[in-house]
């Protein structure tokens, strides 16, 4: 007769339901409760895309924008809204926890889209249509209308920076890390996470933006407002079925921690001799132990006893911290300078969405006689080519770096992003000869003062840089997560994707700086960034793309060279590296 099960086998010892008891393990979590998270990452995966990818020929078309001020404002919404990922994450952690998190933010980001779309409704908050047989003269979108579409956007991007802040973790704490069974499902959990969130954007370039432009934006913008509703009120079906697990405190927190109660002993000497730290801290904190590193010296302040001080301030985790929590900042610190290179790829990134969709408007879009594809649809190629290139690394490539390279793991994750960062030259050095190539068409077709007019070159001419951007950024993202979660400390899980997603927030950012000073720069010559695409040198902006790139990628090769990975580093003082599951501990 077999055993009944304990009460540790009936429950997760870590996590509650949604009145603060004890889960239980099987009237809560699993499949069932994760499928309704899904929904709400698919849907604001949809949103989100389905707004940005498009937003370009919005704000030219309609809003009657330049050329660089609408790509500012589509990499401004992007950026903030991987930016705000990192408050979301913070108030997650710290004070709302990820249900809380994802209520909040979804109804924010559904209050967002449908200003969006009422906005292109009412006759009195966008312009009048341009006059005039060529189009034109257009009347820009006064500071009032501008105000209203700002205030759509900057509403959504908030709440698609707490929703995709907190959405994989919560559907990750669905699953107990402790059970061999349901740990192999939470791996399963995001490999499907990863799929909806492909569906979500193919939905988004394809299905969206072809009722954009065919049937109004109104219904696109409508169809996502409402999108949203459905997917917040399913997931808030979900309340009695879910996981719970208390908010833990946020890592930043505990960066900050450090450099304060290191400058606040900024005059002490810190000792050669490490037996002058806690050296039982990771046991009473449940982290992973840590070797003290002589890099950064002036943190190991921190966790110096001060015999001056007073007891209180002995006390006072802003005075005095641990030497694990100060080795854990350092490890951080260490992984800065191959955050900062992989910067440049999200910012060649922006441009598919910005100045590429502005060339496919002014191109043939026709398949056959009849159908013609919208110009944002030309993002399905990036995103196709994500889709191909993962299993095709898996299948090929992966075998063969295993056996070149003695890598039971194939390429690692600096060389993995090595080569996303290469595949981003080559995407811009392809971009602007293309462009070089467009131009003379228009030249040779005299239809260089004829913004409006189509020029007799198939669309298809740009699939090379959205195809060689979509196998770098497989590369790239796969690299940054892996990098990311095997070397973030054990007890700074949560930094991972903070750190991953900050990277694409200053890309967009970067790019918005750059088309400012290259705009202004070349305003009194031939614009290279001319309302006039036709009338432009858009391809010396691509070149500079493809040069800065290039040198980023070198001073990225010596970062790479300098970097150790966490694993040889303890293997080198003797320490084991504990096995982590490192996916269930990430936003």
């Amino acid at each position: 007769m077999s055993a009944l099960p304990t009460t540790q086998e009936k429950t997760i010892l870590d996590a509650t339901n949604y009145k603060g008891a004890p889960a239980e393990r099987s009237k809560t979590g699993g499949w069932s409760a994760s499928a309704m998270i899904l929904g709400g990452e698919v849907m604001e995966r949809m949103t989100t895309l389905g707004i940005a990818v498009n937003l370009v020929t919005y704000l030219t078309g309609t809003m009657h924008l330049g050329n660089a001020e609408s790509a500012n404002v589509v990499t401004n919404f992007l950026g903030t809204s991987f930016m705000l990922c990192l408050l979301g994450g913070f108030l997650a952690d710290t004070f709302l926890g990820r249900y809380r998190t994802i209520a909040i933010f979804a109804a924010v980001q559904a209050t967002g889209v449908a200003i969006l779309a009422m906005s292109t409704k009412i006759p009195s908050l966008h312009p009048p249509k341009c006059t005039g047989d060529s189009g034109g003269p257009c009347e820009r979108a006064t500071s009032k209308q501008l105000t209203v579409l700002y205030l759509a956007l900057y509403m959504t991007a908030l709440g698609t920076g707490g929703l995709k802040s907190s959405v994989s973790g919560f559907g990750s704490d669905q699953f107990d890390d402790t059970d061999e069974k349901e740990r192999k499902q939470m791996l399963k959990f995001f490999n499907w996470f990863y799929f909806f969130v492909s569906t979500g954007s193919l939905a988004a370039v394809t299905v969206l933006v072809y009722i954009q432009d065919n049937q109004g934006r109104v219904w696109g913008y409508g169809i996502c407002a409402v999108a949203i509703l459905v997917a917040l009120t399913v997931f808030l079906s979900g309340t009695k079925k879910y996981r719970y697990k208390k908010p833990v405190g946020s890592p930043l927190t505990q960066i900050a921690v450090v450099f304060v109660a290191a400058w606040r002993k900024r005059r002490l000497q810190p000792p050669s001799d490490s037996s002058f730290f806690f050296h039982e801290d990771y046991i009473q904190s449940n982290k992973q132990r840590l070797p003290h590193s002589n890099q950064f010296r002036f943190l190991d302040k921190a966790a110096m006893k001060d015999s001056s001080g007073t007891e209180a301030m002995k006390n006072n985790k802003w005075y005095l911290t641990t030497l694990t929590d100060v080795e854990e900042v350092k490890l951080v610190l260490r992984m800065l300078p191959i955050w900062a290179t992989t910067i440049m790829f999200w910012c060649i990134h922006a441009q598919m969405t910005t100045f590429s969709v502005s060339q496919a408007v002014t191109m043939d879009c026709h398949i056959g006689k009849t159908f013609k594809i919208p110009p944002a649809s030309m993002t399905v190629f990036l995103i196709g080519t994500i889709l191909l290139t993962v299993p095709f690394y898996d299948r090929f490539v992966a075998p063969v770096a295993k056996k070149l390279l003695m890598n039971p793991h194939g390429l690692s994750p600096l060389q993995r992003v090595g080569t996303g960062l290469v595949f981003s030259v080559l995407s811009m050095v392809a971009a602007a000869a293309i462009e070089i190539k467009r131009l003379k068409e228009a030249r040779s077709h005299g239809l260089v003062h004829t913004p409006h007019s189509k020029i007799p070159m198939t669309v298809f001419w740009l699939v090379p840089q959205f195809f060689l951007v979509g196998v770098g950024e497989a590369f790239m993202y796969m690299g940054q997560l892996d990098f990311f979660l095997r070397e973030c400390p054990k007890g700074m899980k949560t930094m991972s994707t903070g750190l991953f997603l900050s990277t694409l927030a200053l890309g967009f950012f970067f790019s918005s700086l750059l088309v400012s000073i290259v705009n202004k720069l070349t305003a009194h010559g031939k614009p290279w960034l001319a309302d006039n695409l036709n009338q432009g040198k858009l391809y010396d902006f691509y070149w500079l793309l493809a040069l800065l790139s290039a040198i980023n990628v070198v001073i990225y090769f010596v970062a790479a060279k300098w970097y150790v990975y966490k694993e040889k580093r303890f293997a080198e003082v003797g320490i084991e590296l504990e096995e982590q599951e490192n996916v269930g501990n990430f936003h």
